[in-house]
């Protein structure tokens, strides 16, 4: 099950929406086949494994992170592929929260006389695939947020410099971090101070880039910004309200923008509203890269999963000087947001501390 668990994981940000899944084949307690899911629209981890295995697959036993499916979706139902195969054990990591299947495609096998054992090594499964969990169960993405900061909470000095609090290795993460997302998250306060690309930047020259979703309510970003540029191959979301001129969204969407007009409350977008939407263009992880403002946003619309924050050795100071959250804050501590689960991981001369709301 751990082999099934690192070949879906090598498939990260390559499913989306659908879930990593890989699948191990085993027979007289050898490994004959293995597989995983590589992209979305491609053979299951199922298939993959049993192509390789051939008539070697029957009597023998397989091993995969996540209920085999019983639906016919963008590929055939996996359940039928494992029956015909005479494969005679199955071990399922995790059922698949997946209303269409949802233990259907356990039933389907148990039916079928194969012996299933369900749950084997749960928590790691439902860890790898936990963006999968959330989108498919609330209708709305995972949304991660990361933010750079010094040991004080500052994440730029007072005057707004901001480039770099962390070394390069804690840079190379987050690039890590884009690949593996369908889209990045920013308001007009970030793209307005840094212009940044939100790009891609492996080592390796490798790595896909994510959808960039910017935020500009009062519709205020420059169109020469850096975040509009190579529309037409990378996706860019463009999320504004009524304020926005029809010149303006003409000019976007001649560039090959996505224009996505949001009504706003109190001059702010609603981003309950944008992550149902985002969810409906089968965006299933984000992650949000933006300041102060925009995280206090999202943290008080509930709409952040995990907290991703890389911690420099350094102290900055300064009243004025931005912390990760900005807004009015919280008036009393029993009012602040507990981090579960959270792992810290030495990245050079910086810390990666991980944890969930």
């Amino acid at each position: 099950m751990r082999r099934a668990l690192e070949l879906a994981g090598k498939a990260a940000g390559r499913t989306s929406p659908n879930p990593m899944v890989g699948a191990v084949i085993v027979k007289n307690g050898r490994v004959i086949a293995e597989g995983y899911h590589k992209k979305v629209g491609r053979p299951h981890g199922e298939i993959e494994a049993l192509r390789k295995a051939g008539k070697r697959a029957r009597g023998a036993q397989m091993f995969v992170n996540l209920e085999p499916c019983c639906h016919q979706g963008r590929t055939p139902p996996c359940t039928d592929a494992i029956i015909e195969s005479g494969i005679k054990e199955v071990f399922v990591g995790m059922r698949d929260p997946n209303p269409r299947v949802a233990g259907k495609g356990i039933r389907q096998l148990k039916r079928a006389g194969l012996a299933i054992h369900s749950g084997l090594l749960k928590s790691e499964c439902q860890r790898l695939n936990e963006v999968f969990v959330k989108y498919i169960q609330t209708g709305q993405p995972f949304v991660t947020l990361k933010s750079a900061l010094s040991l004080d909470g500052k994440i730029a000095t007072s005057t707004g410099e901001s480039q770099w609090i962390t070394g390069p290795e804690a840079r190379e993460r987050v690039h890590r971090m884009r690949d593996q997302v369908d889209a990045i998250l920013v308001g007009a306060g970030t793209v307005l101070k840094d212009n940044p690309r939100l790009t891609t930047r492996l080592k390796n020259g490798k790595g896909h880039n994510p959808a960039r979703v910017i935020l500009d309510a009062r519709a205020e970003i420059p169109l020469k910004a850096r975040v509009f540029q190579h529309a037409n191959r990378d996706r860019v979301i463009y999320v504004t309200t009524s304020k926005a001129s029809a010149v303006r969204v003409n000019r976007l969407k001649d560039r090959g923008i996505e224009i996505q007009i949001i009504s706003e409350k109190s001059s702010r977008i609603s981003l309950i509203r944008l992550m149902k939407l985002l969810c409906q263009m089968e965006i299933a992880s984000v992650l949000l890269e933006g300041g102060s403002s925009i995280n206090a946003s999202a943290l008080k619309a509930g709409i952040v999963d995990k907290a991703v924050l890389f911690l420099a050795p350094l102290i900055i100071g300064g009243e004025s000087a931005p912390g990760v959250v900005g807004g009015p804050g919280i008036k009393s501590l029993k009012q602040a947001l507990p981090i579960k689960n959270l792992t810290v991981t030495p990245v050079c001369a910086d810390w990666m501390v991980e944890g969930y709301l």
